[in-house]
């Protein structure tokens, strides 16, 4: 088992770091103050190509494997948690779920565009009253001749406003005493008639990121826009959660390095009772924690990000991951506003801004609490995972990177 990087690894690793500490960290500060992600930063990751970086060149991407995925969401989250946040969604949960269960022709018109970043994607799952309890969504879709009929809203979507598309799971059958199995996935131009979104203000943390919410009233989607087949929109839906969850586990992974960061270089520059406060060990054991914390989340997101390699179904792996990181860059965070004192509690210091992010990632993409079930289901050997249609397709280096061909 090889747990270092390769020479490509380092490179993407190199040049997302430069990126995030170039250009976005000079103005992280103010746009979570005024609360908005600066517009230069969608459009450069574009030209940087790392929008569609996990999809193979023949559909626009830049084939790059899963693990890199992982390093770049560590390397954006050290920075602020609303650049991870972009790779999660238009990444994860749009590329990577057109990736796995798009038709050629979706490919083609769609991921292509998503890939080079022409056009931005989004995850419309969660509703007002529907978040962890997924399989209970009120948002309809009914067939009408060649297309279906869309009405409801969804809530606390990441890039909302921002989003050409977004992938929407909502209930084709109501009649069925299986909730999971009345469910179906679009993929939804977001300038149909019919569609009205906006921002939602006041949040407690990722304020220089697009969060909002999607009306849809009386939406005509055309029936080729359905993700795999009707009825299996559990089954993309949880896939491309597979996909936002190990996005969300690499990026946490950043931001306990970040809360380390600050806090050793904090107590080496902080004198208090006649002596640093780095040689302190009540402050020696809480940096101690972060440096396991970071080591121990690590392992998990490069394991799954393996698997993914391997095409290997992996949802315990990312689960766990996901619930690791999240808990401990919170507890990170937490102890790092701890350190710096009175400083921890203002904006002067980035400390309080990733406590606030922090919290966030443990409630989306399946809250800690639904990750604790998931493990405690494995442990029992009460869940199996059943084969479904449509893998996340393992990685081919010599094919990823081949095209661009005929799609």
């Amino acid at each position: 088992m090889d747990f270092g990087l390769s020479e490509e690894h380092q490179m993407v690793q190199r040049m997302v770091r430069g990126f995030a500490a170039k250009e976005v960290l000079p103005t992280i500060q103010e746009q979570d103050r005024v609360g908005g992600m600066a517009p230069f930063i969608i459009p450069r990751m574009a030209e940087l190509g790392i929008l569609g970086m996990t999809i193979p060149v023949k559909y626009g991407g830049q084939g790059m494997d899963y693990i890199s995925l992982g390093l770049v969401s560590e390397e954006l989250e050290f920075i602020d948690t609303s650049l991870r946040v972009v790779i999660s969604v238009h990444n994860g949960l749009t590329c990577l779920t057109l990736l796995q269960w798009g038709s050629e022709e979706q490919k083609e018109n769609y991921l292509v565009p998503l890939s080079k970043g022409e056009k931005i994607g989004c995850g419309a799952f969660t509703e007002p009253g529907a978040g962890s309890d997924f399989a209970h969504i009120q948002a309809t879709a009914k067939k009408d001749g060649k297309d279906y009929i869309l009405n409801g809203e969804k809530m606390w979507i990441s890039l909302a406003t921002v989003a050409n598309f977004a992938v929407v799971t909502v209930r084709t059958d109501q009649k069925t005493d299986q909730a999971y199995r009345g469910l179906s996935t679009f993929l939804v131009d977001l300038d149909s008639p019919g569609i009205t979104r906006g921002d939602i203000h006041g949040k407690l943390g990722v304020r220089a990121g697009s969060t909002g919410w999607i009306n849809f009233q009386d939406v005509r989607v055309p029936a080729e826009n359905l993700l795999g087949e009707e009825g299996e929109g559990f089954k993309v839906t949880m896939s491309a959660f597979d996909s936002g969850r190990y996005t969300v586990a690499a990026g946490a992974t950043g931001l306990i390095r970040a809360s380390l960061e600050a806090s050793t270089s904090y107590a080496g520059e902080r004198n208090a009772f006649g002596g640093k406060i780095s040689d302190f060990q009540l402050i020696q054991a809480k940096i101690a924690r972060m440096a396991l914390d970071y080591q121990a989340a690590r392992l998990l997101y490069l394991k799954a990000g393996w698997l993914k390699n391997q095409g290997v179904r992996n949802t315990r792996e990312t689960s766990a991951a996901k619930w690791y990181a999240t808990d401990a860059s919170f507890r990170a965070a937490a102890e790092a506003v701890q350190i710096h004192g009175a400083y921890g509690f203002s904006d002067e210091y980035p400390v309080e801004r990733f406590m606030r992010n922090a919290k966030g990632a443990m409630i989306y993409e399946g809250s800690n609490e639904i990750q604790s079930l998931i493990q405690a289901d494995y442990a029992l050997d009460k869940r199996r995972d059943k084969k479904i249609r449509r893998e996340l397709p393992s990685y081919d280096h010599q094919t990823w990177i081949s095209g661009p061909g005929k799609i």
